[in-house]
């Protein structure tokens, strides 16, 4: 038998384990969360209890989860479309219509075209739906109209004002970079912190560049990785079928359109590195047929 103070000794270990546990450094942090059915068409319903976030091997406390809809629905989403893409893309612009005005009341839209390293506007963000498919034109088309899209898309990140409301862009291009590059992409890299620092979703669908860049299959293939990457660990989806023009946008934007109905924003306790910056989080739900789609990296600030 352990003597008696020993078994006390260990008790009072484990309470200034916890103590100190309790008493570390943290900071309150949230990033939009996507549930997704693992088989099927119907996404389960999550509850706070049901959403585990680690940060390496630490598991933190989850402080709330509120799933965007009815007073938490309201959604500014942005549609970029490269300048640079082929003329094919006028063959979707219909079905891009019909996904804009489809849209819940509680979504503003705006409608932007990335050429020159910025933005140029058709449409600011309105609820007005009908008004933000008028935005929709056919691209310039020509090589060089956009050196480079993940430019353009952190010149629209840093001058988005800060809002209740979820901030997610559906990205039309082909993902080539020529200021960028292929294997190596700093501007990417960029743009894949700018969003993930101001809690942004990212989604992309490939569409073809004009000119020679479009016919480059080195170079298209990297656009695509591209797309797929900035998609991924800013918690969206990245579609393309082959290096050609999709026969249809719809089935893409339907699939879009079942991602912004099933999402939540989540809280919770980060612990903060001596600066501030990016830590990496892994989410997993227990939840039968559930999973969990999210940025990979959150931003931390400092700790105290």
């Amino acid at each position: 038998m352990r003597p008696l103070h020993w078994i006390a000794l260990g008790f009072a270990v484990a309470g200034m384990l916890l103590l100190s546990q309790e008493d570390a450094p943290t900071a309150s942090v949230q990033m939009i969360v996507t549930a997704e059915a693992r088989h099927g068409k119907d996404v389960p319903v999550l509850k706070p209890g049901d959403v585990m976030v680690f940060q390496k091997k630490d598991r933190l406390r989850v402080t709330s989860l509120v799933p965007s809809q009815g007073e938490h629905a309201a959604l500014e989403l942005y549609i970029l479309i490269d300048d640079a893409s082929g003329m094919s893309l006028g063959s979707q612009l219909s079905d891009l219509r019909q996904f804009i005005q489809a849209q819940p009341a509680a979504t503003s839209i705006g409608i932007g075209y990335m050429r020159n390293g910025t933005v140029q506007m058709t449409q600011d963000l309105t609820p007005d739906h009908a008004k933000a498919a008028k935005g929709l034109r056919l691209p310039l088309g020509f090589p060089g109209a956009s050196p480079s899209p993940f430019i353009s898309l952190s010149d629209l990140i840093g001058r988005w004002p800060a809002s209740p409301a979820r901030h997610e862009v559906l990205l039309i291009a082909s993902g080539i970079d020529p200021l960028g590059g292929e294997v190596v992409d700093p501007y990417l890299d960029t743009a894949i912190e700018h969003a993930q620092r101001a809690g942004i979703v990212v989604y992309a669908i490939y569409t073809p560049a004009s000119g020679h860049e479009g016919h480059s299959y080195w170079r298209m293939n990297w656009g695509q990785n591209h797309l797929a990457q900035i998609a991924d660990e800013t918690g969206g989806e990245s579609y393309m079928l082959g290096f050609g023009p999709p026969v249809s946008f719809a089935p893409y934007l339907t699939e879009l359109a079942e991602h912004l109905a099933h999402q939540y924003v989540l809280t919770f306790l980060a612990k903060p590195g001596n600066k501030a910056g990016f830590q990496s989080v892994r989410l997993t739900t227990e939840v039968p047929n559930a999973e969990l789609v999210s940025a990979g990296k959150v931003y931390v600030p400092a700790g105290h």
